[in-house]
């Protein structure tokens, strides 16, 4: 089911501990929360983000993508404390601009409260109302709830690009590649990756 922003949101639930919610779109005045919880991201979720988000011209980037409509994205809020996001990216050169990404971050607290599951559920129904072909979600290897999530929603894993991204450490680590084919067109690719 593609949602539209602006006739969806804000958006007010409970998490499975009880945490209140608002998930709503992104705007400027999200800019300062955006920053603050990066900064206290553990360190190594910041090393597997694609855009480094402590830094203020990368969010001021990011909300500029959200406001020309290039991207799409929802904050969750617990009062007024950020506590997860969720985006789905189209890059802007024109052979990739029907592929849509989906990232999402979660506060540490709220990973096992059901917040990841519910961000990734709602922009994924954003992200096919945006004219997209393909969707894709890359996550490591060892992220296997985040997996499982995309897993539910219909997303095959294409691909597994071993040693792909290294660690603040210099340890490797296997890239997985998921996608979710809108056009149904994804059975004359190759088989599914088998993890």
């Amino acid at each position: 089911m593609a949602i539209d922003l602006a006739t969806h949101f804000p958006e007010h639930l409970t998490l499975t501990n009880g945490t209140e919610i608002e998930l709503r779109p992104v705007n400027n005045d999200d800019r300062e929360a955006i920053l603050g919880f990066a900064q206290q991201l553990p360190e190594e979720d910041l090393l597997f983000l694609s855009m480094d988000l402590t830094e203020p011209t990368v969010v001021d980037r990011w909300l500029k993508a959200s406001a020309s409509g290039r991207s799409a994205t929802l904050c969750a809020y617990a009062g007024e404390q950020l506590v997860g996001y969720g985006n789905v990216h189209r890059e802007p050169a024109p052979w990739m601009q029907r592929v849509g990404e989906i990232r999402v971050n979660i506060a540490p607290q709220l990973r096992s409260a059901g917040l990841g599951r519910i961000i990734v559920s709602r922009i994924f129904d954003v992200a096919q109302g945006m004219a997209l072909k393909k969707i894709l979600a890359r996550m490591t290897i060892e992220q296997t709830g985040a997996r499982e999530v995309f897993r539910k929603l219909g997303f095959t894993a294409e691909a597994l690009l071993a040693d792909f991204v290294e660690d603040r450490k210099g340890l490797s680590h296997d890239l997985v590649m998921m996608t979710y084919d809108l056009e149904g067109l994804s059975d004359q690719a190759g088989a599914p990756v088998k993890l």
